[in-house]
């Protein structure tokens, strides 16, 4: 959209205010509602517990030793643990103030924060800080930080002091909106994955609140759109975000944060929603959880995840289709670890409390099957009659998505929210974790997904590492997917791989697993081929009979093979998942011989008994 066009339509139609956040008046009608919520009343005492311990305690501080951990070693919890903090205690703190505004003590707590985060000698992450880098860096937190302040600026209008307002204003400019005008374009600008969405998401939001000049404003806006156009690019018309769900709630939510404000400073002129790949994406949502909070967790996505119900409740209001889910689903306060402000005032201001509801012990999602086709993905919901949820997920794509992992071919298993087969998820996050070993951790390889071994050999890395749907099906009785997956490893002499699944959705559902494994004949060579077949548990798996393994958790799950063909070994592993906690699983490998040119198929059922 040229400057022009975006310049004309401000002119015409430019709203500011409060209303441009929230459809109350004054802020004193805002607390008001708040105050007045029952849906809120958890919530806003949850942030009063947390304001009410930080401000027990001095503002950390953000020293030079911790920020030179990450440079020296690599490792960037020790310092972002400190950086979080402080945003959770700007949040608590501006939240508190908004609705005690007699309380002197957390109002001074408020702007203390305010000015030691303009004191920051940067507002990016270490990990994304470049030291003599040209032009400034603007990196995720960097924009978030700059759209907080920008926001707080007008949810608390006058009862900031000058001073602070002007100081506010000031480093946003320099930290911000002054590098993207004059040293951009920034490498996230043309991103297809959640950076573009966030950073120039924030950096718009922040505009709309503070540049008052609309030329100005509009050179920013156009940037800003086309940015949010790349960010798009990533997602295939099904909707699905190949990230994982944590970063459709983070790239996506950032996308809506900024759509909204847009369309209501130019009075529904310029309208992102208007859009049916936007839609899509709203959707996908409600297609990726298997069982209350649990999720597909492919990706480098957290296995459990709350609800941020303003930002479903923002969508709602958009779409239809998007489901508001269940009231018990949604996310605590002090659920997001980086202590983010959009999303958390957001589920303030931003949830109708016509739309909450809750259907207690009954499942949180109904019974419906997904195909994805774009990201490849079959997802598939099943309730038994007495209300038993199970839930199985399996994914082809290829081995250079975002947030990759390489992991063509592997699949989940669920029931009742517990995960029988299981995706590690994501890790934690260091200088490794994004560099060149990256796939030498367990939860990122493919060695740690339910997904063959082929004579020693993982699958590679690149976009050329694929899978290749041959069918997909979804009917109310049975789901099918079939992948030829031998492209995923480069093996010289592998001529055939292929993954069969078919997911039996009547009573009691059973998944019958069958891989198809073929090796050229070559003379010279050994006939004989080794292959295992690697599944991923959290569950010790325990061998009941020849020929039968159990699972067990809340319910009992069976896993029948040929005893003939494959030999069980189950081996207790551990790795570091991504809060730094060390956490213990178990693979199962089935060991076999293939003899090249004659296939090797003998299924694997998985079967519930209870």
């Amino acid at each position: 959209m040229k400057p022009e066009l975006i310049k004309e339509v401000l002119e015409q139609s430019r709203k500011r205010g409060l209303t441009l956040l929230a459809p109350d008046s004054t802020t004193g009608e805002l607390t008001a509602r708040l105050l007045g919520s029952k849906a809120n009343q958890t919530l806003l005492e949850e942030i009063k517990t947390e304001a009410d311990r930080f401000v027990q305690t001095p503002d950390p501080e953000l020293t030079y030793s911790l920020f030179r951990v990450y440079g020296d070693t690599g490792e960037r919890l020790t310092y972002e643990r400190v950086y979080f903090e402080r945003r959770k205690r700007l949040n608590a703190f501006v939240i508190m103030t908004l609705l005690e505004p007699d309380n002197a003590e957390y109002q001074a707590a408020a702007f203390n924060t305010i000015w030691s985060i303009c004191n920051e000698f940067t507002w990016c992450l270490p990990a994304h800080f470049n030291a003599g880098a040209a032009k400034l860096d603007i990196d995720l937190f960097a924009a978030e930080t700059g759209f907080a302040l920008s926001e707080i600026l007008l949810l608390l209008g006058d009862r900031i002091p000058d001073l602070l307002r002007k100081r506010i204003e000031g480093e946003v400019e320099h930290r911000l909106l002054r590098p993207f005008l004059e040293e951009g374009p920034y490498g996230w600008e043309t991103a297809d994955h959640n950076w573009a969405a966030v950073c120039a998401g924030s950096i718009g939001a922040a505009a709309i609140y503070l540049i008052e000049d609309d030329a100005r404003l509009s050179e920013v806006l156009k940037r800003v759109l086309d940015a949010l156009e790349c960010y798009l690019t990533g997602f295939g018309d099904d909707g699905a975000c190949a990230e994982g769900y944590l970063y459709w709630q983070y790239g996506f939510g950032y996308y809506v944060y900024f759509a909204q404000l847009l369309k209501a400073a130019t009075n529904g002129g310029i309208n992102l929603f208007a859009s049916n790949k936007v839609k899509e994406i709203a959707l996908f949502q409600q297609k990726c959880f298997t069982d209350g909070n649990t999720v597909v967790n492919f990706s480098d996505s957290p296995s459990e995840s709350g609800i941020f119900m303003g930002l479903s409740c923002c969508l709602h209001g958009e779409y239809d289709e998007v489901a508001v889910p269940d009231a018990s689903l949604r996310a605590g306060y002090s659920a997001d670890h980086c202590g983010r402000w959009a999303p958390a005032i957001r589920n303030l201001i931003c949830l109708k409390e016509e739309w909450i509801e809750s259907v207690h012990d009954k499942p949180k999602w109904p019974a419906e099957s997904y195909y994805l086709p774009d990201v490849q993905w079959l997802l598939s919901r099943h309730i038994t009659e007495d209300g038993g949820s199970y839930s199985f997920a399996a994914k082809g794509g290829h081995n250079e998505e975002p947030h990759n992992h390489n992991d063509a071919g592997h699949f989940i298993v669920h029931a009742d929210g517990q995960a029988y087969l299981a995706d590690l998820g994501s890790g934690m996050y260091t200088a490794q974790y994004f560099g060149p070993d990256r796939y030498t951790l367990w939860c990122n390889g493919s060695q740690g997904h339910s997904v063959p071994i082929i004579e020693g050999l993982y699958q590679q890395n690149g976009a050329s590492f694929l899978a290749t749907v041959k069918e997909a099906y979804s009917s109310e009785r049975y789901d099918q997917l079939v992948l030829e997956l031998s492209s995923a490893y480069g093996h010289p002499k592998l001529e055939q791989l292929e993954r069969r699944f078919r997911f039996v959705k009547e009573g009691l559902p059973i998944l019958t697993l069958t891989d198809t494994i073929l090796f050229a004949e070559s003379s010279g060579e050994p006939a004989e081929r080794f292959v295992t077949e690697r599944f991923i548990t959290f569950m010790a798996p325990e061998l009941a009979s020849e020929g039968r393994i159990l699972i067990k958790g809340k319910r009992q799950l069976s896993i029948f093979y040929d005893y003939k063909v494959w030999e069980p070994i189950v081996t207790s592993r551990s790795d570091i998942d991504h809060f730094g906690r060390e956490r213990f699983w178990y693979t199962l490998d089935f060991h076999a011989a293939a003899t090249a040119g004659r296939p090797l198929a003998a299924p694997f059922i998985f079967q519930f008994d209870s």
